[in-house]
């Protein structure tokens, strides 16, 4: 095997898994976490100051779609735990696979820099007082620092918005519901957390009004008594894509009728064509009459809160629920880029410039992150092991292209879909990549 040293960027839950599998494979690999403890975004009240958890979370998939093939979750959780449930699961990971030794704890990477003849210069701070900062060189850098941590406010901001008096917030740093108790609350956005967050608000709240730009499939997170990802596991997931949009199509309509049965404008796009909304309780609050839908904000006029159709609400809270920039604030832009959320990479890992350069977990999947940055960390372990090669860099730049061109075709025209994948399909490329491209002895 090639000795070589690797650094992985982040402990959340793309950095450990990465950390486990390098390690399983033979290779000196150290992780550098901002926080206290493993986790990232699945800590809640993280002390690395950029965790979104906010107290009331549970994951959208089900525990058996979102856990390690390496380290399965425990069968007495419930379908779909809590965020203190998922910490406590990857504090077991860590504990389990002896991985604790090899993180550095309230260590930020500051820089890494490419350098001549190959390689990476990585510095790194120690988040505690009057240390200075090291710089340690690795031969690979593995990049795990999550992309729901830089909130992304609406741009440009809407006119009069600063002078509205009452309070704006983003999703980012909603944490508990008496922000809302007695509130006129407006919550813009129509994707998870949009939908968590008017809910909550829902119960308090003097009155909660939902505003969107366009329509959205709402997902139940049960269907027939089930998961609905089970549903989404079966033969019917790894069918043509017209088959799985008829398949889901028709088993929503079954289970909960049509979304504008309930005041929420008619989709313009087919389903699977924009990351899914998964919730039980909106449809049910919006039939009661609880939370008002809206089409999107036009501007302000002080506490009066304007919308495209031209009507009006008044309003103490606005939150919004507007996404996150995918930044890297260690990598200089002439290393990578990540314009308008975009980013090229081979197979959504590889960096066809910078050798050695690789992303976990930097995928936006329809299902679960951590199973597919598992699969990821075994292609990369190859790769830097050399047991596989990767191809030409002409190919690896056509198959960014082709991706990107099938991104804008499959996918509704937004910075959240510029990395989605289909998990099944993904993970399928990613061990036929693998299997393709063996070294022979």
């Amino acid at each position: 095997m090639v000795s070589t040293r690797a650094c992985i960027i982040g402990a959340g839950s793309s950095g450990i898994t990465a950390l486990q599998v390098l390690r399983a494979a033979g290779v000196e690999v150290d992780c550098y976490e901002m926080g206290s403890e493993v986790g990232g975004n699945w800590r809640y009240d993280n002390d690395n100051g950029v965790s979104s958890a906010y107290r009331s979370l549970h994951i959208n998939t089900s525990r058996a779609a979102m856990e390690y093939a390496a380290y399965p979750m425990p069968a007495d959780l419930p379908d779909y735990p809590s965020h203190w449930q998922i910490a406590a699961y990857f504090d077991d990971f860590v504990e389990h696979f002896g991985l604790r030794e090899s993180i550095t704890f309230r260590t930020e990477v500051t820089k890494v820099e490419p350098v001549e003849g190959g390689g990476y210069d990585v510095t790194v701070r120690s988040r505690e007082a009057a240390r200075e900062a090291l710089t340690h060189h690795y031969d690979h850098v593995l990049v795990a620092n999550g992309h729901h941590w830089d909130p992304r406010w609406p741009e440009p901001s809407f006119p009069g918005s600063e002078d509205f008096p009452g309070r704006q917030i983003h999703a980012h740093y909603y944490r508990t519901p008496d922000v809302f108790d007695g509130q006129r609350v407006v919550v813009l956005g129509i994707g998870n957390s949009a939908t968590d967050i008017a809910v909550e608000a829902s119960r308090s709240a003097k009155a909660t009004y939902l505003a969107m730009r366009r329509g959205a499939w709402i997902i139940p997170k049960f269907l027939f008594g089930m998961p609905t990802d089970h549903l989404t596991d079966s033969p019917l997931a790894r069918g043509p894509l017209s088959v799985q949009k008829l398949g889901m199509r028709t088993m929503l309509r079954i289970a909960v009728g049509k979304m504008t049965d309930y005041g929420l404008p008619k989709p313009d796009h087919d389903i699977l064509e924009a990351h899914p909304t998964v919730s039980d309780d909106l449809l049910s609050r919006l039939g009661h009459g609880d939370i008002t839908v809206k089409p999107s904000i036009s501007r302000f006029d002080g506490s009066t809160v304007r919308f495209t159709d031209g009507s009006s609400v008044e309003a103490d809270v606005v939150v919004y629920a507007t996404g996150y920039k995918i930044t890297f604030p260690f990598l200089d832009d002439t290393v990578v880029r990540a314009e308008d959320n975009h980013i090229d990479l081979y197979r959504r890992v590889v960096s066809p410039d910078r050798p050695g350069l690789y992303f976990i977990g930097l995928v936006q999947p329809l299902g679960a992150v951590m199973p597919l940055a598992e699969a990821q960390s075994h292609w990369v372990a190859d790769l830097v092991t050399g047991r596989v090669t990767l191809p030409s860099y002409a190919e690896m730049r056509r198959q960014i292209a082709a991706y990107d061109a099938a991104l804008r075709k499959r996918f509704v025209a937004s910075k959240r879909h510029t990395i989605e994948v289909d998990f099944h399909a993904y993970r399928a490329e990613l061990e036929k990549e693998r299997k393709a491209r063996q070294v022979t002895a």
